[in-house]
């Protein structure tokens, strides 16, 4: 058995904590570790090899920090060079999964799942694996407690013993009046997005029934590159795919598929109200996270991400605070912020993308003060990280060392700066920032000029294969 992680999807319901350059999966919503650090645990316990993860190419290196932080090994980190949905991204899973073993079976998850109890997730892999064996697609269902409109529904057929049955049908997400009519049923299942079967068996039903995917895929990673555990599949072919889920592609067409009941509390925190409802709570139903302080306040979920929230008299209310953006709506609302997110897109507004601290493959940066020609900002470079070799044609930089040693490179001379030592780098002048030491390296950099655009920018050498663009 072999882990395959997707790591895509934005969450965009639970913006301003989550952006487009850095979503849910690789945030620490509820525990210490991110949502894919704990995928990544989870993995473990039963997995026979190394995880697959599959992820696109502008998260590639949040992934592959993600990974580090935590010491885990992967097998391989897919990086698909567009969306094509889970069906084809799958696909180059499996394919590379059947030059070893076609037989192997392949433990599909999100990487934004939340799961309370590994005791019943051990179990019900166990028990999907015996039928995957077999030559089933398994799903995993939750069992719901809620007429729930946010998730797809599986009808549960005929029972083929411990706590497995047929999967009579796949449902799409329902309004509130037949939720609530299939909770009351009781023969219905949340769809969990979750799978186990083997590579050849997937690769055999989609041929069946999407053979153009197998095509593109075969064709994309014929025309590979490997880059460090980054595998990419060729560009052209890969976008050639049919964008489809798994789902529509094969789960819901194949007459072997089958659900095993997954009873552990499970969510994937698409909402606020989600989030909320898996978090500890105050006598009053509150939920709190951060320099907050309520009184008179019910059933409402608060969370401060870089100042004081002080709150009173507010009842089931979501209000959520970061350093660009505040977000407030009711708990009973808290689907509709993928309406804001999509008007705040129209806008070209840059809160969709970036936090103000945005992170790099060497570490990352905040954008402390900003104007039409001047900037400031704080900079965090990991041990042993360097930036790229490269130059500004239009602004010239400052950087005072905080904290660490930097070894710069200014020019033809490269030298080391200490606390509270600067140095001043010209326009049109290489200039690379090194830490060489095994702690942080915290510097504050001030750029001057008539441009302060991250695309201002000519490298000549990057430890991460970054190009001008990226």
């Amino acid at each position: 058995m072999i882990p395959v992680i997707l790591c895509g999807g934005v969450g965009s319901r639970l913006w301003p904590v989550s952006r487009e350059a850095h979503p849910k999966q690789y945030l620490n919503l509820v525990g210490r570790n991110t949502m894919l650090q704990e995928t990544l645990r989870r993995a473990s316990l039963l997995a026979d090899d190394n995880p697959i993860l599959i992820c696109n190419e502008e998260n590639r290196f949040a992934t592959a920090e993600q990974v580090r932080q935590i010491g885990a090994k992967v097998n391989t980190i897919i990086l698909e060079p567009e969306g094509r949905n889970t069906a084809p991204a799958l696909a180059l899973a499996a394919i590379q999964i059947c030059k070893t073993n076609p037989e192997t079976l392949m433990h599909v998850m999100p990487s934004d799942h939340i799961i309370l109890d590994d005791k019943y997730f051990v179990s019900a892999t166990r028990t999907a694996g015996e039928y995957a064996k077999k030559g089933m697609l398994m799903t995993f269902g939750i069992k719901p407690n809620a007429p729930e409109t946010g998730y797809g529904y599986i009808r549960r057929g005929r029972e083929l013993g411990s706590n497995t049955y047929e999967v009579a049908e796949f449902i799409e997400k329902p309004d509130l009046v037949r939720a609530e009519a299939y909770l009351k049923q009781g023969d219905f299942f949340w769809n969990s997005g979750m799978f186990l079967f083997s590579a050849s068996s997937y690769l055999g039903e989609l041929r069946k029934y999407h053979p153009s995917i197998i095509s593109a895929c075969e064709k994309a990673l014929e025309t590979s590159s490997v880059d460090s555990d980054f595998l990419r599949p060729g560009v052209e072919a890969f976008i050639s795919s049919p964008s489809v889920s798994i789902d529509y592609a094969v789960m819901e067409k194949t007459d072997r598929a089958s659900v095993t009941a997954l009873e552990s509390h499970w969510s994937d925190v698409g909402s606020w109200s989600a989030l909320w409802s898996i978090s500890d709570h105050d006598s009053h139903g509150n939920a709190t996270r951060g320099d907050v302080i309520i009184d008179n306040c019910e059933n409402s979920y608060i969370r401060s991400e870089s100042r004081l929230i002080a709150a009173t008299g507010l009842k089931d209310l979501v209000l959520v605070e970061t350093t660009d953006a505040v977000l407030a709506t009711t708990l009973g609302d808290s689907q509709g912020v993928k309406e804001i997110v999509n008007r705040l897109k129209s806008m070209r507004r840059k809160e969709i993308l970036n936090h103000k601290e945005v992170f790099r493959p060497w570490g990352s940066y905040e954008s402390l003060v900003i104007s039409d020609r001047f900037q400031v900002k704080r900079i965090i470079v990991n041990a042993g990280q360097a930036l790229s070799l490269q130059k500004h044609f239009r602004r010239a930089e400052h950087w005072v060392v905080v904290s660490g040693i930097a070894e710069v490179t200014c020019g033809s001379e490269t030298f080391n700066l200490e606390v509270d030592e600067s140095v001043y780098i010209p326009i049109n002048t290489k200039h690379r920032l090194r830490n060489s030491q095994n702690e942080p390296l915290e510097i504050i950099e001030v750029q001057t000029g008539d441009y302060l655009g991250e695309d201002d920018i000519e490298r000549y050498d990057d430890d991460y294969g970054r190009t001008n663009k990226n």
